[in-house]
């Protein structure tokens, strides 16, 4: 097998059950960064996003909204891309799980799994999260006060499903809790228990941070199960082949979707698989680094380098809930200081290692002190300065050492994004910020300019402070692509240059414009 030729990043595909919010965000945003910030390392990045369409969620949101499964989830598509197009997502494929080339994909798997001896028919009986989409045990779910336990067994004998009113999912307090029970097709998980606690053990890169590794490990240690991978009388999904009364379970399913997105079953997949990274939520860890990895074992597939799994966001200290009315409105939140600066703030002040904090007040204080102020004034102060000391052209000056801080910082900031800690790759780049601004008050270019034997000195600083907005930028855009790419503009640099040529990058006789405010106070 070939050596992958791309650097394969995905996310989560999102749930087709509603409208892209924060969540979403948080964790396209941050993926968006990690893929930008490859391409500026030089190397040739794959980057996948997409939906997931399937289950019974979506069919009852369908329902209840009066319209076909189908025109249901390519609405709901239609207004994620809109969305990720306005945050400046850069994604090179958008995978739907109701695309012919996706079923073709999972179709396939299931019959590699099948051939392992993997698969095997057997009744089920136990509660089921509808918001989930999940099997669950009662320890898994807490008792709704008032309301008295019953037997769980269904009203006919031959299986079905009846609502359970005592009980309720703490993920979907508002969504029921059903008991079901019917054949199903199982997935030997418990078989490759051991495979996967040696994987953890002799790879630990293979989930991250090292929190997740940890909470996997210690599941694997408890022992695993086999699980229940398909559905009966489900009519809003992918048939099970040979076995068209089943329906593939939404979440082997959803699965797939990281190897249909790149050509599975055809051989150009090899052109990207095994994925460098997943990137998803700390919710689904369970699914992404047990269930995901035994199914690829089964059928023979290559695994993932890396699952890497993000934290959550609070709103000023309360854990999101649409049924407690605590949401953040992502559509405001763009519009509050643009999409650039939600970017930014997200990935600046939530730690993608962790859980993060999202607070309006913080992020007016972000905006404000570290865009408008910090850095916009930095880059205002540099282009000014040339127009009126050098004619808006960059001198050619000696270095200084602000030049040895902006090497000590690109050092600092590669180090930070190599480990995927993207808010302390930020911070680098702030520090270098703040350096700028001590330089111009240390050198006081003004009090050079009126000293014709301070010439060659006064070069020095204008052109040390070109290379350091230059670099800041760089640094910057896969956080801000749009803004920095504005900025460098500014400099006569069209793109973000590769980082490894940042340093030999000429910027001696390009002319300069400073344009209108890069960031625009606010109230």
């Amino acid at each position: 097998m070939s050596t992958p030729a791309h650097v394969y990043l995905t996310t989560a595909i999102d749930y087709a059950n509603g409208p892209p919010h924060m969540g979403h965000a948080l964790e396209k945003i941050g993926a968006d960064t990690v893929a930008r910030y490859r391409r500026l390392k030089g190397e040739s990045v794959h980057f996948v996003i997409g939906m997931d369409e399937h289950g019974l969620n979506v069919l009852q949101s369908a329902e209840a909204a009066g319209i076909s499964p189908q025109a249901w989830v390519d609405g709901i598509a239609e207004s994620f891309l809109e969305m990720w197009t306005r945050l400046g997502i850069s994604n090179d494929d958008f995978i739907r799980t109701t695309q012919p080339r996706h079923r073709v994909a999972v179709e396939e798997m299931i019959r590699r799994l099948h051939d392992a001896g993997d698969l095997y028919l057997a009744t089920y009986a136990s509660y089921y999260c509808v918001g989930c989409e999940v099997y669950k045990t009662e320890d898994e779910l807490v008792p709704v006060e008032g309301e008295q336990p019953s037997s769980p067994t269904p009203a006919d004998a031959g299986g079905g499903t009846r609502t359970v009113a005592h009980l309720r999912c703490p993920l979907h307090p508002t969504r029921p809790i059903v008991w079901m029970e019917e054949e199903n097709w199982f997935f030997r998980l418990s078989r490759y228990r051991d495979r996967l606690l040696a994987l953890i053990d002799e790879k630990p890169s293979f989930v991250q941070p090292e929190i997740r590794r940890n909470e996997i490990r210690n599941v694997l240690a408890g022992g695993l199960e086999d699980i229940s991978v398909s559905r009966r009388r489900l009519p809003w999904g992918i048939p099970w082949p040979d076995h068209p009364d089943h329906t593939v379970y939404v979440w082997i399913d959803a699965l797939t979707n990281y190897l249909s997105a790149v050509g599975f079953p055809d051989d150009r997949y090899h052109n990207f698989w095994p994925a460098t990274m997943h990137v998803i939520g700390k919710d689904i860890t369970r699914f992404h680094c047990i269930y995901w990895p035994a199914m690829l074992m089964s059928a023979g597939l290559p695994l993932p380098d890396t699952v890497w799994a993000h934290g959550f966001l609070t709103f000023e200290g309360r854990k999101l809930s649409k049924s407690a009315g605590v949401s953040i409105d992502l559509g405001e939140a763009i519009e509050r200081h643009g999409p650039d600066a939600l970017r930014y703030y997200l990935i600046r002040d939530m730690p993608w290692n962790g859980d993060g904090d999202f607070s309006w007040n913080r992020f007016d204080d972000r905006y404000n002190a570290e865009l408008a102020n910090d850095l916009g004034n930095l880059a205002n102060r540099a282009l000014s300065m040339i127009e009126r000391y050098r004619g808006g052209t960059i001198p050619d000056g000696a270095r200084t050492w602000l030049d040895d801080r902006t090497l000590d910082a690109l050092a600092r900031y590669g180090a930070a994004m190599d480990a995927n800690l993207l808010h302390q790759g930020v911070a680098a780049a702030l520090e270098l910020t703040s350096a700028g601004n001590g330089f111009v008050e240390e050198r006081a270019p003004w009090q050079q300019a009126k000293d014709p034997d301070q010439a060659a000195a006064l070069d020095a600083t204008l052109a040390s402070l070109a290379r350091a907005v230059v670099a800041i930028a760089t640094m910057l855009s896969p956080v801000m692509p749009v803004k920095m790419r504005e900025l460098l503009s500014r400099f006569a640099v069209a793109e973000p240059p590769l980082l490894a040529r940042l340093d030999s990058l000429e910027l001696a006789g390009r002319p300069v414009h400073r344009g209108d405010v890069l960031f625009p106070k606010s109230a």
